[in-house]
Order: C-alpha cells, then sequence, then structure tokens
C-alpha cells in the first residue's frame, strides 16, 4: 500500500476543535461547530491511567506490576501537530515531527540529526514515498519539496503554475505526488480548487483536474493503491479518480462525514461513518461489506495493519476486522473495563498493538495483546497538554508525541 495513506488536508477537523477547546477556548464560542461530536468526549473518567514507571518489558509486554515501560529518552521538540495520524513518521534511523523547523531526532539517542527552517508547515502531511520525504513547502512559495529523511538534503522540488496557490500534497506512489491547489481568480480570491498529479522524477505536472463548485481544499484524506486515487472530505464524499490520466472513475456520498483516516485494501475502500463501517469496491464504488457497531455508538478512524483492520468505538469497544470481508476477529471490551481512553491511531510491533489517543485523561499510549485486544499497559507523561497523542514506529521502538514532547519506548 502505498504511502500518505489517510492523509488530512487543512486544519478545521473536530478533532482541532476539541482540542484547542482543552487549551482554553470556550465551549460556547464554538457552537454549532461542535455538532456530532459526542463521541469524542465520551471517552472516561478520573485516575485510570497507571504513571510511566518501572522497568522496561521486553516485546511490549507489560512487568507484573501492569505499569508502563519507562521512555528510553525524551526529548522537546519544535512539534506544531494538529492530530492527524501523519504528522509523525519513523524512516531510516530517525523520527521526525511536523513542526518549524522541522526537525529530525535520532530514533536509537534521540540527538538531534537535522534541521530544516521553513521546511514544511507545521501541521502538514509528511508523506513518504520511494525513499523521500515530501513537504508543503513552509516558505509558502508555492512549491512542493522532496528530502532524503535521514539527512534532510533536498532532492526534489516542484511548483503547479502561478496560477494556483500553495499546492498541499494529499498523497505518494511511487510514480506521483498527487497535490490540491486553490485556483486563484484575477483579483486574488479563489472560489475553486484543482487536484494534480506531479512526476516523482520531474517535478512536471503529468495532469491536473479541476474539482466542482463548492468543493473545500481542506479536509481532504487520500490514500493511493494501484491505478486509483481515493479521497474523503467534509463534503460527505468518496471519489476515485484514475491515476494515470486524473479522470474521475466515480464518487458517491456516504451517510455521515468521515473526519479522519479511511484504509484501502487490495480492491476496497473502507471508510468509517459513524455507527457504520462501510467497504466499497475501488473500481466501481459498489458496496461490498457493512458493519455495524451499537445504536448511538461511532467508529473512530481505522488502522490496517498485517491484513488486519484495528478500529475503536465510542463505546469503548475495540475490533479486529478481516478487512476483505468484515468479519470479525475479536472484539475486547478492555478499554471500557479499565475505564481507559479510546485510541484512534495504531502501530503494530510483533505482538502489541500499540494505540494513540485524543484528549489526554486516561489516555496516552495504550498497548495491547494483539492477538486478543487485552489491554498490557498505558504510558502518559502526565504532562496535562490538551494535544492529542501521536504514535509512530521503526520496528525497533514506539515513538509518542505530545505536544512538544516526544518520547522513545520500548518496542
Amino acid at each position: 500500500m502505498s504511502k500518505g495513506l489517510g492523509t488530512t488536508v487543512g486544519r478545521s477537523s473536530r478533532r482541532r476543535i476539541l482540542r484547542l477547546a482543552g487549551g482554553g477556548i470556550t465551549m460556547a464560542a464554538l457552537g454549532a461547530g461542535l455538532t456530532g461530536c459526542e463521541d469524542e468526549l465520551a471517552t472516561g473518567g478520573e485516575g485510570s491511567t497507571p504513571p510511566p514507571r518501572s522497568a522496561s518489558p521486553e516485546d511490549g509486554k507489560a512487568p507484573d506490576d501492569g505499569k508502563a515501560p519507562e521512555p528510553l529518552w525524551t526529548k522537546s521538540t519544535s512539534a506544531q501537530t494538529y492530530g492527524d495520524n501523519d504528522e509523525l513518521v519513523a524512516v531510516d534511523g530517525v523520527v521526525i515531527a511536523s513542526g518549524d523547523p522541522l526537525a529530525a531526532f535520532d530514533g536509537a539517542t534521540g540527538e538531534e540529526r537535522w534541521s530544516l527552517p521553513d521546511g514544511a508547515v507545521p501541521g502538514a502531511p509528511l508523506l513518504l514515498g520511494d525513499g523521500t520525504l515530501y513537504l508543503e513547502s513552509g516558505k509558502y512559495d508555492g512549491s512542493v519539496a522532496g528530502y532524503v529523511p535521514g539527512s534532510g538534503k533536498e532532492a526534489w522540488r516542484s511548483r503547479l503554475g502561478k496560477e494556483y496557490r500553495q499546492p498541499r500534497p494529499v498523497a505518494v506512489d511511487a510514480e506521483q505526488v498527487y497535490v490540491i491547489a486553490e485556483i486563484l481568480e484575477a483579483d486574488g480570491s479563489s472560489h475553486t480548487n484543482v487536484i494534480a498529479a506531479l512526476n516523482s522524477g520531474t517535478g512536471k505536472v503529468a495532469w491536473k483536474e479541476q474539482r466542482d463548485l463548492g468543493t473545500q481544499q481542506n479536509g481532504i484524506h487520500a490514500a493511493v493503491q494501484g491505478r486509483y486515487l481515493v479521497y474523503t472530505d467534509f463534503k460527505n464524499n468518496v471519489t476515485v479518480r484514475d491515476t494515470a490520466t486524473g479522470k474521475q472513475v466515480w464518487t458517491q456520498k456516504t451517510t455521515k462525514t468521515s473526519y479522519g483516516p479511511f484504509v484501502v485494501h487490495q480492491d476496497l475502500v473502507i471508510v468509517p461513518q459513524g455507527q457504520r463501517l462501510q467497504a466499497f469496491a475501488l473500481s466501481d464504488g459498489s458496496e461490498k461489506w457493512s458493519v455495524r457497531t451499537e445504536e448511538f455508538t461511532g467508529f473512530r478512524e481505522p488502522s490496517l495493519l498485517e491484513d488486519v483492520l484495528y478500529i475503536a468505538d465510542s463505546a469503548r469497544t475495540l475490533w479486529a476486522v478481516e478487512p476483505g470481508t468484515g468479519k470479525k476477529i475479536w472484539q475486547s471490551t478492555a478499554l471500557k473495563d479499565a475505564s481507559a481512553q479510546v485510541p484512534r491511531q495504531f502501530v503494530k510491533v510483533g505482538g502489541t498493538l500499540y494505540g494513540a489517543t485524543d484528549l489526554d485523561k486516561q489516555g496516552g499510549i495504550h498497548a495491547f495483546d494483539a492477538k486478543t485486544g487485552g489491554l498490557r499497559w498505558t504510558f502518559n507523561d502526565k504532562s496535562g497538554d490538551y494535544h492529542s497523542w501521536l504514535v509512530a514506529t521503526d520496528g525497533k521502538r514506539v515513538y509518542a508525541l505530545h505536544g512538544k514532547k516526544l518520547h522513545a519506548l520500548p518496542a
């Protein structure tokens, strides 16, 4: 599966609204913007998260006392994140968090390897493809740049054209970088946007297609699977385009807006829509399977790891699902039993599944038994920072970002 899966472009997600509220903005001032966010808030009470102490376990397993492991190292960073899954990456021996300056830390020691002022727009996706890190330029000069992750050296740069404003990468594969940009009017305003493909070798524009009037350049999640570019938006749309030509293969409305990432598996795109998790055929948009959770309960963001789809719901049930069929592998109520918060991003190392949560209370980084969903331990730095947790792994360590604190945990 190509990198760029579940990418978010734009900063106006409901998750960000809730985090800003936690940082001091009153709920009254947010008004109707909180519609549909109840599942974000129903995540548990006080005092259930164990402190991060005791000896580091092997293979993600908890010590006998069930406490979380000590961090291998902790560093302060320049991170400026908004809680989207692709704002923290681990690749080529370094771990990188979106921020200004963009900085890469040695995965083993935490020492800074390189720093890049104006390297990326804070909160913008860090897209990996064919050994290159693709970024929206932090200089706001209309360019998209590619860097060698291990060294920070520039390897590629492209511009869509002066008639477009700030192209934003949304997905990448081995041959192309896919961007969305505003189309500028003569007076400098913009009412429409374009989706385009840039050749990742030459930087030349492979194709560009104007999107429908009323569509937005913000709130896009995208993925590439073979000849298909798939994306969702805040307008309740799922759209598939041909990667070779940019022509629309199909588009259709969903029953509820998908505010977070989706997954693609073989010939399917799988999208959470509130109470429903639905799989569509990439070729024509026909429904292939659907799973429902309990009434008044909503699915969170899914992750596809080693051909298993992991997803939690707002009732604090964790699911493992066969992505090809929708068949349940297991369900776990360990989160509910521990009054712990629901994760919405997952990584897996060996037999342990790690989940990152949103708001801080009873959250952090959960470690689960990947075969049963049993909760092994929860790591929380007790900082009280209102930012969402983010998690990434290089297979040797698990990296947890919380606000400006980056922790390395044993995997």
